[in-house]
């Protein structure tokens, strides 16, 4: 690596290479923010002889994702070959420079658009005033010239001036031109040397996410491959699915385990571009699949439910290597993979490197094989009622909720189809879950709030009986009310795997009762989604004949 060398250009040398494209602002700079006053102090100090700070270039031939213009004005492309000067540090004030020499007008996110042919040159004004001024309603006539004509303007329009103003005119205009513009230039460096140089500049700014960076490196102009565009247009894609919840670092994790079989940041950062935009279409395609594959076959009707998000990143590089439906083989291992991640609490920690692991997993079941697993899972009813504190964030938790949501949850009042939405789920006090006994209900009977907000005691409901029905009634009374209303009450309950209400103890609203039974059928259910190892009963990983080979690589 060649070490950052200092180096100046002048406001003409500095203009022309904006002008020619060979300075851009790259995608992860943030937008143009700088008011007209704070620009024009800028200018003011340019006039002045004061420094105004150094700017920071790398210098590259790669073609980068990039903004094309400097306050809204097209500039044009370098040539193949060329090399460009990715503003690192400076973007603010060389945008301020360029607008105002330019006098060019820049139109703000908000709508709003600043003039800045609109700043102006005070030529009454002493070297201790404000000299760069942006409001000229209270100068005479010929007192003022617009900053813009000082540069740019005709000699016979500054001699135009009376005399007396001659001799400012030309020497401010030579102090512009000839401003000495202080540069570092970083030559030669990767686009993760260069990003970790801008992060560390912008010290006190938001670190650049690993999406941000592969968005700059990734970008491919003849190819029109622009992969912040292609991520918006996939999330648009899955938003009537109610899956747009996904990471952008999910789909680069899919892609890196694709290509390498790793997916940690410094690998992610190394895949050749080339490879990464030949491989996104299939990627995405997979990806897609998979959503559709645990929204079809597991009923899982939002991607909030999901225990984690990145568990569509095995299932994506399934369907990547597999875009038919599993087979008969595979659809049972898949099944236990999913609910032994998701109960197991596998991605709450070193993600990168358990992602790793899993894709070899799904390797095996893509060959129809069943994989070794070294974490046990327990399903017991004890265990259920034991550790089944109620957080939505927790994945075993989330776990239980997709079990519960698999079976279509109905209305308790008309047997009508729960809504599940992305939106209600977010908030802390969903609108979907009901505490079947509810909560101020068993605190007047003075049970434990550890026993009151347990899993086995939330049902998915709609908002409208949380709210106006059920409120703090024991279940006795709220139920009997639904019975009349509610013919098919009893298939309605068992939507929410609740059986019988008088073996459940509702009739009598004996909460004991209850928890115990729903456990009984929780455990039951998901016993018929867990594939039976000796892990699960001893605590010790088992291996299957044909697996014990490459079992051993994991150690």
């Amino acid at each position: 690596m060649i070490l950052p060398s200092p180096t100046h250009s002048n406001y003409t040398n500095l203009l022309t290479d904006i002008e020619r494209g060979q300075v851009k602002i790259p995608q992860f700079q943030r937008d143009f923010v700088w008011t007209m006053q704070k620009s024009a102090a800028l200018l003011d100090s340019v006039i002045k002889g004061y420094p105004v700070g150094t700017f920071i270039f790398w210098s590259t031939k790669d073609r980068l994702r990039s903004v094309r213009d400097l306050g809204n004005t097209t500039l044009p492309e370098p040539k193949d070959g060329e090399t460009v000067s990715f503003v690192l540090d400076g973007q603010q004030r060389l945008t301020s420079l360029y607008a105002a020499l330019r006098g060019i007008k820049v139109e703000r996110n908000s709508g709003k658009t600043d003039d800045f042919a609109d700043m102006f040159i005070n030529l009454d004004a002493g070297e201790d005033d404000q000299i760069v001024v942006t409001e000229v309603a209270d100068l005479a006539d010929g007192t003022w010239i617009r900053l813009r004509d000082l540069i740019h303007g005709s000699f016979k329009a500054l001699v135009a001036y009376p005399a007396d103003y001659h001799e400012r005119l030309s020497e401010y205009r030579r102090r512009i031109e000839s401003y000495d513009f202080s540069i570092i230039l970083v030559k030669d460096v990767q686009i993760d040397v260069a990003t970790e140089i801008f992060t560390r500049i912008n010290v006190g700014g938001k670190p650049l996410s690993v999406f941000e960076i592969m968005v700059a490196k990734t970008y491919d102009e003849p190819r029109q491959f622009d992969l912040a565009e292609k991520f918006d247009k996939l999330v648009g894609r899955l938003e009537p699915l109610d899956y747009e919840t996904v990471s952008d670092a999910t789909l680069l994790q899919l892609v890196s385990l694709i290509l390498t079989k790793e997916c940690k940041k410094q690998m992610i950062l190394k895949l050749d571009k080339t490879a990464f935009i030949d491989t996104w279409p299939r990627a995405t395609d997979a990806f897609e699949r998979a959503v559709e594959f645990l929204r079809n076959n597991y009923r899982i009707p939002v991607s909030q439910l999901l225990p984690y998000k990145q568990l569509l990143v095995p299932f994506a590089y399934f369907f990547f290597h597999h875009p038919d439906k599993p087979s008969a083989e595979q659809r049972p291992l898949l099944e236990d993979f999913f609910w032994r991640c998701s109960l197991g609490g596998r991605y709450s920690s070193s993600v990168e490197s358990k992602l790793a692991q899993d894709v070899r997993r799904i390797d095996r079941i893509l060959e129809g094989k069943s994989p070794d697993y070294d974490w046990a899972v327990d399903i017991s009813p004890d265990f259920l009622l034991e550790n089944g504190w109620f957080n939505a964030g927790r994945s075993s938790i989330k776990a239980i909720l997709c079990l519960y949501a698999f079976h279509e949850p109905k209305s308790f009042n008309d047997d009508s189809i729960v809504s599940i939405r992305n939106y209600w789920l977010k908030q802390a006090n969903s609108k979907n879950y009901h505490h079947f006994f509810p909560r101020a209900y068993l605190g007047k009977k003075n049970v434990e709030e550890w026993r009151i907000n347990n899993i086995l005691n939330i049902t998915i409901v709609d908002d409208y009986l949380n709210k106006r029905e059920i409120r703090a009634k024991p279940p006795a009374t709220y139920m009997k009310t639904f019975k009349k209303s509610n013919k098919a009450l009893a298939k309605t309950m068992a939507s929410h795997l609740i059986g019988d209400l008088d073996d459940f103890g509702v009739w009598g609203n004996d909460y004991d009762k209850f928890l115990a039974e729903r456990a009984k059928l929780v455990s039951e259910e998901l016993g018929k989604r867990i594939i039976s190892r000796q892990i699960d009963t001893d605590g010790q990983p088992s291996r299957d004949d044909d697996y014990e080979e490459e079992a051993v690589a994991f150690e």
